[in-house]
């Protein structure tokens, strides 16, 4: 029983480790430009 407790344990700390890891590394935010692009209105 405390071989299971221990191997959860340790699994939780690398998941943890993991997901702190991915929240400093992992940049998943997409790029950003400026796109214009003119509009031909048919007002008068």
């Amino acid at each position: 029983m405390k071989l299971i407790v221990k191997g959860l344990v340790v699994l939780v700390f690398f998941g943890f480790l993991g997901l702190v890891g991915f929240a400093y590394l992992g940049d998943l935010s997409p790029s950003q430009n400026t796109i214009t692009k003119p509009v031909v209105l048919d007002g008068q």
